[in-house]
């Protein structure tokens, strides 16, 4: 049995490789809907799983793991930004606050799904205009849930984490590690 992952993120990709996971990657098709109202840690448990099982279909022989990560503020799920000024809006939201960063995580084997999640909370320094329009102009955040890489750049805004560092890159990993050991 291979493993197989169903992310086309680098992020994920690198994380696995670090743990020293042996695995291939199958870049999941499947269209990401949640039903309006879902909470957060079931929100990205549901896209995970919808990933996951998109690519066992074809792979049932395999383990099939799917992620998905979202930023939580004040209730609201910050997804990726749609363009500039939706990427200020959140990091104007975000600037000194605590938030919250969740990442589902399900792997399907033999027919059978298990999903789980993990929630970091991270604080942020407070941000001026410029700091954020400074930042917003290295390209980073257009392709981060948050509008925020922890890992690149973005690391300059984060006064704290308690929690996962790695949960908020995009992948529990040592939580992940110990599911496939199982």
């Amino acid at each position: 049995m291979s493993i197989v992952l169903a992310s086309a993120s680098p992020r994920r990709r690198e994380l696995l490789q670090t743990a020293g996971v042996e695995f291939t990657v199958c870049v999941s098709d499947a269209e990401e809907r949640i039903p309006p109202g879902t909470p957060p840690h079931e929100a990205v448990m549901l896209l995970a799983k919808q990933k996951a099982l998109a690519v066992a279909k074809d792979r049932p022989n395999d383990l099939v793991i799917g992620a998905d990560t979202v930023v939580v503020y004040d209730g609201a799920i910050l997804g990726k930004p749609a363009d500039e000024a939706d990427a200020a809006r959140m990091l104007r939201m975000l600037s000194g606050r605590t938030h919250t960063v969740y990442t589902g995580v399900c792997l399907v084997s033999a027919g059978s799904a298990e999903t789980f999640f993990e929630q970091t909370q991270v604080t942020f320094y407070p941000l001026t205009d410029d700091e954020i329009a400074a930042y917003i102009a290295t390209g980073e955040p257009m392709d981060k849930a948050g509008a925020y890489g922890i890992q690149g750049r973005g690391c300059t805004l984060v006064r704290g984490i308690c929690g996962d560092y790695f949960n908020v890159v995009g992948l529990p990993v040592a939580a992940l590690c110990r599911r496939l050991k199982q």
